[in-house]
This record gives C-alpha cells, sequence and structure tokens, in this order.
C-alpha cells in the first residue's frame, strides 16, 4: 500500500478513483503546523531558529497519515506545485521523521499541474525529491513576515491604540489605497469644452467629426477652458463653409492577449464578473479541484496559482485543433504563438491558468456548473482559445476637415473590422473590441461638408479612480509587490481589519487605515517603501533559484529593522498625534469653502478639536476638558455623524413633495420622508455597510421605496424582492427570504445575480442527491450540528473540508457505507447503558424506605426527566 498526502479532502476522493486500491490518499487539510502566534516562534539570535506548532485539527490528520503508514511500503508527497505546496510536504514528512515512521519507509515528491487521470498517472511515474531551495524561500518569506509583524503591531498597540497589526506586505497594499485616496482629496476639478460636430456630405449622408484646431493652432483637451469661448467657436463653425482637406486609411492588427495568469485571471474576473479576487480563487479552486461531469469527477482547469503565460505544446495543438474544428481554417495562424510575461519579479515554472481539455467547450459543462462556475471556466476557455488565433484585422479611416475662415480644422475618426480573427471568440472591455466601431461613409480631398449641428458640451476633469480589485492587483504586481498567490489574502485581510471597506467595488480607506498607514509611513519609512518592498520580495526568488543563501536575506533584513523598531521605543504618544495631525489635518479637521481649517469647538466656542486616541482608536476632542466633554469620531461632521441637534435634510421627494431627512436614532443611521411631527411618517434604516456620509437623496428614495420587485424566476415566473429587514438586506421569494451577502447592494442587485443566490441558498439549505441502490432516496440536509446525508434515517455528517454545493450522490453514498459499516456509536450504547443502570438504582433505592424513594423522585425531577 502506498500513502498518497495531498492538500484537500475533495481532491483527495478524485485521486484516490484515479490510482486504485494499491494507494490510501489522505488530506493534509492545507498546512499541518505553523509558527505560534506568540514572541520567540522565531529566534534572530539562535540564526533564525524557528519552532513550528500543529493544532487540535491537524494533529488529527497527522495521526490518520501517521497510523496509514503502519504496514505501507512507500509515502508520496502530492501538495500543491508551488512554494506553498512544497512546504506542506516538507512539514509533513519532517512530522512523520520525528515519529519515527519513514524509518523503513522511503519517500517521494510528486506535482501535477492538473487533476486528470493521465496528469495524475504521469506524475505517479515521475517523482523527485523534496526541492529544498522552494522550502528555503517559504522558510525566508514565512520568518519576515512573522518578524514584521510581530515587531511593527505591538509599536501600534502601544503607540496607537485601536489599531490592529501591521504587515509586510498587507501595509504597502494599504498604502497604496491611502495615496490614491490624497489624491482624489488634493483634486482641483478643471473646466473645458468640447466641440463635436455633426455634417452631413451631398449626398445625405452624416458623421461626426471634432475640433482639433483653431486660429491655426492645435487644440488639446483643455484649451477650450469656458462656455463664451466655446460658444464664439461654435459660432464660427455655423457660420464657415467645410471640405474634406485628407482622407487616410491604413490597415491595422490587433494581436491576441496571453492565456491568464493568477493576477491577469484576477483583474479580468473583477472587471468582467465582478468577482473580487478572493471569490475568484475560491471558484477557481473548486474547477481545479473537480467537478463531477457526470461520468466521473475531473480537474477543470489547470493550477490556478502562477504567473507563467505559457501552456504546454499538447495544449497548443489542442487548441489549434479546436479553433480549426470551431471557427475555420482561417483562425488559425501560421505559427503558434509565444508569449513573455512583462510583469516584475514573474517566474513561469508553470503554466498558465487553461482548460485540462480544450475540446470541453464551456456549454458542454454548463449543466454541472453553477452560474459563477461556468461564466469563470467560459472566460478561461475563451481566453486560451483566443491567445492561439489570428490577429483581428481593421481599415482605420481618418479624415481631416478644413473651414473657410479663423484657421478651424475638425478630424472624423472611424473603422472597419476586415477579418474578426480572435475577436470572434474574446473581446476585451474597450469600446474598440465590443464590435461597435465608428463607421465612416466614403469621403474624397476636396469634397464639401456641411455643418447640421455643432455639439458644445461642458465637462470637468476628473480624479483618479479609486483601486478596485482589478487595478490594484494590477499595481501590485507591476511593482513587484507580493506574489499572485498572496493577492487576494492580502486584500481580503485589509477588510478584515476594518482598514478599507468596499464601495460599488472600490477600495475606501477607513480612517483607522489612514492613520495606520501615515504612522508606518513617518515612523517605518523604509519599510512601506515600494522599491524596498519589491527589492526583498527579488531575494526571495532568488532564495527559491539557489542564488542566496535564505538565512542571508534574514540577517540583512534583521540588522536594519531592529534599529528601526527600537528608536520608537522612547517615541510618546504626544509626538505620534502631533505627526499624524500635521499629515492628516484636512481628514481630520474639515476645511470651509474657501480651504482654511477652523478647529474650534462648535459645543464651547473657547476650545480647540485635537486628536485623541481611546482604548477604541482615535477620535477628536475638545482640548478644554474637562470644562468641555466634546468628542467626536474622526471624519465625522457635527450634524450627520453624532446625532446632534439638527438633523440632515436630503431634498424633497419629487412624488409627494415630502421632505426626506437622514437621522440618527437609538439603534442607528435612518432616512425618513416627512416631519417627525406626522403620525406614522415612512422610515428604512440603513444597510450596516453604507457608508452615512454616501447617503444621498437618490439613495434614501431607494431605501423608502422597498421591497423592489427585481424581476420573475426564469424557472417559476415568479416575482423575486430584495428588500431591508431587521436583520438585514434580503431577497424574498415563494414566501422565503434570504440574506444578502457583503458587497450585494438591495437597490441595485439584478436577477442573474438574484437567481444565483437563491440556487446556493437552496444547496446549502439541503436538497435530494438521488436514488440509493437499495431503494429510496439520498438526502443532503443541514442540521444542528452541521450537514449530513440521510437515506432510510441513516445519517452520516459529511465532515470538516466539504462544503454542500460539493457533496454529489457518489460522495453521499460512500460516507453511508463507510457509517452503516460503523454500526451503532459506542459512545450512544455506553450512555444508553448508563441511563438504564441509574433507572434500576433508583427504582431498588425506592423500595428500601420512603426516604429513599422521595429522594429518587426529587432526583428524577431534578435531572428534567
Amino acid at each position: 500500500m502506498k500513502v498518497v498526502v495531498v492538500e484537500s479532502p475533495a481532491k483527495a476522493k478524485t485521486i484516490n478513483r484515479y490510482l486504485g486500491s494499491g494507494y490510501k490518499v489522505l488530506a493534509s487539510y492545507g498546512h499541518v503546523r505553523d509558527l505560534p502566534p506568540k514572541d520567540g516562534s522565531v529566534q534572530p539570535d539562535k540564526d533564525f531558529e524557528m519552532a513550528w506548532q500543529t493544532d487540535a485539527s491537524s494533529n488529527k490528520q497527522m495521526k490518520e497519515i501517521t497510523s496509514a503508514l503502519n504496514g505501507a511500503d512507500k509515502l508520496i508527497l502530492a501538495t500543491d506545485p508551488d512554494r506553498e505546496g512544497e512546504a506542506i510536504s516538507w512539514h509533513v514528512r519532517e512530522m512523520v521523521q520525528a515519529k519515527k515512521q519513514l524509518r523503513d519507509i522511503p519517500y517521494e515528491r510528486v506535482v501535477f499541474n492538473e487533476i486528470t487521470k493521465t496528469a495524475i498517472l504521469e506524475a505517479m511515474e515521475k517523482p523527485r525529491d523534496l526541492d529544498t531551495d522552494l522550502i528555503d524561500a517559504y522558510l525566508a518569506r514565512r520568518a519576515l513576515d512573522y518578524l514584521v509583524g510581530f515587531s511593527i503591531s505591538p509599536v501600534l498597540w502601544r503607540k496607537l491604540p485601536g489599531s490592529r497589526s501591521a504587515g509586510r506586505v498587507q501595509s504597502v497594499a494599504l498604502r497604496l489605497v491611502c495615496e490614491r485616496e490624497a489624491e482624489i482629496e488634493r483634486f482641483v476639478p478643471v473646466e473645458y469644452w468640447s466641440l463635436d460636430t455633426k455634417f452631413k456630405k451631398q449626398d445625405g449622408q452624416e458623421f461626426m467629426a471634432r475640433l482639433t484646431h483653431f486660429e491655426g493652432e492645435k487644440l488639446d483637451k483643455l484649451s477650450v477652458s469656458n462656455e463664451t469661448k466655446a460658444k464664439h467657436i461654435e459660432g464660427l463653425i455655423k457660420s464657415s463653409s467645410w471640405h474634406i482637406d485628407n482622407v487616410e486609411t491604413k490597415r491595422v492588427k490587433r494581436n491576441p492577449y496571453a492565456p491568464f495568469t493568477t493576477s491577469t485571471l484576477q483583474q479580468e474576473a473583477s472587471r468582467k464578473l465582478g468577482f473580487s479576487a478572493s471569490r475568484t480563487m475560491q471558484i477557481a479552486q473548486k474547477l481545479y479541484e473537480g467537478i463531477n461531469i457526470g461520468t466521473e469527477t475531473t480537474g477543470l482547469i489547470t493550477y490556478m496559482r502562477t504567473d507563467g503565460v505559457q501552456i504546454s505544446n499538447e495544449a497548443v495543438q489542442a487548441v489549434r485543433s479546436v479553433i480549426a474544428e470551431q471557427y475555420g481554417a482561417r483562425y488559425v495562424p501560421e505559427k503558434s504563438r509565444f508569449y513573455k510575461t512583462k510583469a516584475a519579479n514573474a517566474q513561469e515554472a508553470h503554466e498558465a491558468v487553461r482548460p485540462t481539455s480544450l475540446h470541453r467547450l464551456p456549454e458542454s459543462v454548463r449543466s454541472f456548473l453553477d452560474y459563477d462556475q461556468f461564466r469563470l471556466y467560459d472566460i478561461i476557455w475563451k481566453r486560451t482559445v483566443a491567445s492561439q488565433m489570428a490577429s483581428a484585422e481593421l481599415d482605420q479611416t481618418s479624415a481631416e476637415l478644413e473651414a473657410s475662415q479663423n484657421g478651424l480644422r475638425m478630424r472624423a475618426s472611424g473603422s472597419v473590422v476586415v477579418f474578426d480573427g480572435f475577436r470572434a471568440v474574446y473581446a476585451d472591455n474597450t469600446k474598440s473590441d465590443d464590435g461597435s466601431e465608428t463607421i465612416l461613409p466614403p469621403l474624397s480631398k476636396g469634397e464639401p461638408a456641411f455643418v447640421i449641428a455643432p455639439q458644445t458640451e461642458q465637462h470637468f476633469t476628473q480624479p483618479p479612480a479609486r483601486y478596485s480589485d482589478a487595478s490594484l492587483v494590477k499595481k501590485m504586481e507591476e511593482l513587484g509587490i507580493g506574489r499572485p498567490s498572496t493577492y487576494a489574502s492580502i486584500l481580503a485581510v485589509l477588510e478584515k481589519r476594518n482598514y478599507v471597506r468596499k464601495d460599488q467595488r472600490r477600495f475606501i480607506p477607513e480612517h483607522r487605515g489612514r492613520i495606520v498607514s501615515t504612522f508606518l509611513e513617518n515612523f517605518f519609512s523604509r519599510y512601506v517603501e515600494y522599491d524596498f518592498t519589491a527589492g526583498l520580495e527579488k531575494q526571495l526568488d532568488q532564495v527559491s533559484d539557489g542564488k542566496i543563501e535564505w538565512r542571508h536575506v534574514l540577517r540583512s533584513f534583521w540588522t536594519d529593522f531592529k534599529l528601526a523598531v527600537e528608536a520608537t521605543t522612547d517615541l510618546t504618544v504626544p509626538e505620534v498625534l502631533q505627526t499624524l495631525e500635521e499629515h492628516l489635518e484636512q481628514l481630520l479637521f474639515a476645511p470651509d469653502d474657501d480651504g482654511k481649517i477652523d478647529r474650534v469647538c462648535t459645543k464651547c466656542g473657547k476650545g480647540q478639536l485635537e486628536l485623541k486616541l481611546g482604548k477604541f482608536g482615535a477620535f477628536l476632542g475638545c482640548n478644554n476638558y474637562p470644562d468641555c466633554g466634546y468628542t467626536r469620531q474622526v471624519g465625522d461632521n457635527d450634524n450627520a455623524e453624532n446625532g446632534l441637534d439638527d438633523d440632515k435634510l436630503l431634498g424633497n421627494d419629487p412624488k409627494s413633495e415630502l421632505p426626506v431627512y437622514l437621522r440618527k436614532g437609538p439603534y442607528g443611521f435612518y432616512v425618513q420622508a416627512g416631519e417627525i411631527e406626522e403620525k406614522k411618517p415612512k422610515r428604512s434604516s440603513l444597510p450596516k455597510d453604507k457608508p452615512v456620509l454616501d447617503v444621498d437623496l437618490e439613495y434614501a428614495l431607494g431605501l423608502l421605496s422597498l421591497p423592489r420587485d427585481i424581476g420573475t424566476h426564469p424557472e417559476t415566473g415568479e416575482m423575486i424582492q430584495s428588500g431591508l429587514g431587521r436583520y438585514g438586506p434580503y431577497l424574498k421569494y415563494q414566501g422565503k427570504f434570504t440574506s444578502l451577502p457583503a458587497g450585494d447592494d438591495v437597490l441595485s442587485i439584478g436577477i442573474n445575480r438574484s437567481v444565483d443566490l437563491l440556487a446556493e441558498a437552496a444547496k446549502k439549505a439541503g436538497r435530494t442527491l438521488g436514488d440509493h441502490p437499495d431503494g429510496g432516496t439520498v438526502e443532503l440536509k443541514r442540521g444542528r450540528f452541521g450537514a449530513y446525508v440521510e437515506h432510510n434515517k441513516l445519517r452520516a455528517p459529511i465532515g470538516r473540508g466539504l462544503e454542500m454545493v460539493d457533496v454529489t450522490l457518489e460522495i453521499a453514498l460512500e460516507l453511508l457505507a463507510a457509517k452503516a459499516a460503523k454500526g451503532p456509536s459506542a459512545k450512544k450504547a455506553a450512555k444508553k447503558s448508563a441511563k438504564k443502570t441509574a433507572k434500576k438504582t433508583a427504582k431498588k433505592a425506592a423500595k428500601k424506605s420512603p426516604k429513599a424513594k422521595k429522594a429518587a423522585v426529587k432526583s428524577k425531577v431534578g435531572s428534567g426527566s
């Protein structure tokens, strides 16, 4: 018997079926041990010696692995093909060796990039030893993260109460979000005007052109800066005669995009599907580990943690074959395409993310996938196929128009798709790639053009956009910060610690996050610098390449870092507060319309507001304390956030003409239509994740109009509604309520997302899996102590590591068979026996004496029988 260790139980079941009875495949459930969260887990004075610990669940898994090794003839370590997977295999080997289970048993390391029968069997034929360079890189990274976290975090707790913690890469990502917010706050919009004109030819065909020159000077975006100038030019356009001065047409090619890496998959899923980075990785994990597609459970995509952009030669040939079959020979380029990543610190050891079988078209597996799984598989398949297709070809035409006076010139541009190429499969999110090209009519040099209507429009320059999952991941990758496998967890930690929040899928730093980031920039500036963090990542990559010894990296880092931590020992809280006030003045003390900061206390009118620290973080307070006890949270304003004397009037309802207010009550903020004196004014509480300062009249009217009809269910034709209740936002369907998860807006959620959420909720609530071979049905249910499967009153828990959505009839039958083989629970039998014995004893005692009888009765009543 050979014992195989993988990471997840779902993967273990699939691989065990591929390998057969000569193997026993067990799951480690991820890492089996880690550094304990306490001082001394990494000891720099002892050459960075590390102390590892296991928790109860890991001990259970290791006990199962070591027990299986009794009588086994080989241990095969088959965890994921990356640094973390290598580390898990190393930990398992170390722990097994410590128990002396590997004394006479050889071990091997095998890796596979996809969970298909062919890939698994081939991997078993090509074992290798553990990769010590990858393990060293893991040790260095883990030690660095520990040393930074357990050195800076205590400083934060002492000098900045209310702060959570700091991390090596997490703090740099937070800095990016905070700096972008500061850019937005500093931004001053600039007015400008555009002048587009609709022309027609002598034959009546129309086209649009944009002003490019005035008085012989080329105009830039901001040249026409006010309405007076815009209207003057508009008059000249109308009064001038125009002709085509020049026409140019050229053929251009657009090449397809490379297959997905981890980061580009996260970016595209965010842009096209609205997924967060963590949601993308969660779905990709299931597609990789295996989906039951009717005949078998198999992995649908290759390993999803990679920064490689190449796919194997076999996959390239399969793609070219699919292209020829599905789209025709013209779409197959003469030579296969080769891609190389441009990302900093990229290591292309693994293939790009691709389907395990290119002949498995999205529509052929649609019925086996849920809504989100299908959409993610669909874009992975399309991106992979498109990457090896012929280029798209377009004819781009530009025409210059000249006026008879004032040096006015205009340009008309358009393009025509000559050959769609890869765009037949995969289009980007840009206007030019959505099939809506502007097409110009035939134009000739010298022919006249007649003005129909100038279109003068006012604009204002816009601040840089806040980061989304896609843009933040892209920025981190460009800077070389973090690794592809860590992006999702980094962004999730920032939200979990309330350093940032999401609004309309954009990251907004919380005041807590701004304060922490400012503190780190001022007192640990080097360690949140982008270049320094990227340089450290390069060194860690050199460790994994075997070019640098891992302890050397730690020594060079620790020497300076320790001094930086020690330098904060004498730092006083007043010094910290003064620094924060200087750098965050605009945030802490809202400026007036003239940009002047007014720190006068609004309550006593004598004192000055200043930054203070309390148990739960920073707040603003009057320095006239204790005579004046005025306080307010950072970023709050006196009316909306503090529930002072005045309510905030948002405006009037255009239908009822009632005033709409934002108010604060004993249970939080709410909106109200009508005056408080009215008998029953309409009210609605705010969702917990909605920032109070972002509530406007439109949003308030939306809340007051709830519940909202979203649309009819495509299968039943019954209406789905969204609403806001006692326990938060919900969907209502067929009289049942389903809570909306964080990130879904009660006012904007659409029918497709609603149907998907209802389907997921139905799966979690329980479902019929199918018929049992012995008759009757097998049911999946959720109970008080977790999910279980049931057949003819025989129940078997699904256990840790399996989600209800992953349980198939095949898995359920295995669980039920294992439960039946165990027979009645020994614990239940012992309990029943003890209860029976106690009852007999009580009866005997009752027969002996009246007192004993009373005592027995009293005991019986007291026990709740």
